[in-house]
């Protein structure tokens, strides 16, 4: 892998961390339709490409995080502000990716982390889009939410460790299903995502930290994650922006394109 490789995966990554598209199926999909081998770097420089992304929403969200930080202490009183409760849903909504992270390893990560798996659930995450448009009306915002609901969200982005699925996507579309609006259910899937991307990146940092690694490697690394920062920033800026009063079929649509195109090369071969 090339420094240019690295930046344009870093792209990819930014591009595609907040948008529900799935940021692994576009890293995946553009290893194997460019050639590009992913066991010189695999899963570890994916995760560095997510700590890039993480840099992004914390900051842009850096005031509700603050909030949250300050708010820490008093958090679990019966009385708490508004960074208190959120910090509480956050925390309540992290726990069902713990038992899933720790699954989500060896073999298991082997069998899902293929074309294969990032295509055919590319296809049934623009379903579930699709459908959560036509389904309720939604004006609810995030302030709203109680800690089931907070869970099942929690159990949507646990589900995105399968490639394809996308974390954004799969938030949006259970806080959808609950009345939250777009781009509430996207705001607090975007912090919801803070403390997942944050743990892989410290567990995946401290195994390269042992491994060796060659400055070349760690060059590679910082291109990709210094690129997916910047490109992250300004997608989760203008997406924000786009959800107050847009649909999300467009998203669906491309989705179901680049399931096709993933079928049309694996068939192909």
């Amino acid at each position: 892998m090339t420094a240019s490789t690295a930046a344009l995966l870093g792209v990819v990554q930014g591009l595609t961390e907040f948008l529900p598209v799935s940021s692994s199926a576009h890293l995946i999909l553009a290893r194997a339709f460019f050639g590009w081998d992913p066991g010189a770097l695999g899963l570890a420089f994916d995760v560095s490409v997510h700590a890039g992304t993480l840099i992004a929403v914390a900051l842009f969200f850096r005031a509700e995080l603050a909030a949250m930080a300050a708010a820490a202490p008093t958090a679990w009183r019966r009385e708490t502000g508004p960074g208190g409760r959120l910090l509480r849903l956050v925390v309540v909504g992290t726990l069902p990716i713990v038992p899933a992270g720790a699954l989500y390893s060896g073999d298991v990560e082997a069998a899902l982390r293929t074309p294969q798996v990032a295509a055919a659930m590319l296809a049934v995450g623009a379903v579930a889009l699709l459908a959560v448009e036509r389904l309720r009306s939604r004006r609810r915002g995030e302030a709203s939410l109680g800690a089931l609901e907070a869970l099942a969200i929690g159990f949507g982005q646990a589900s995105a460790l399968v490639p394809g699925v996308s974390r954004s996507g799969a938030t949006i579309v259970v806080g959808m299903l609950l009345g939250l609006r777009r781009d509430a259910a996207a705001r607090f899937g975007f912090l919801l995502g803070v403390p997942a991307i944050a743990a892989a990146a410290i567990k995946e940092g401290t195994e390269l930290a042992g491994a060796g690694l060659d400055g070349q490697t760690w060059w590679l690394f910082a291109v990709g994650t210094v690129t997916s920062a910047i490109v992250g920033y300004l997608t989760v800026k203008y997406f924000m922006r786009f959800l107050a009063g847009h649909r999300l079929d467009g998203f669906a649509y491309y989705r179901l394109a680049l399931a096709l195109a993933a079928v049309v090369w694996m068939a192909a071969r």
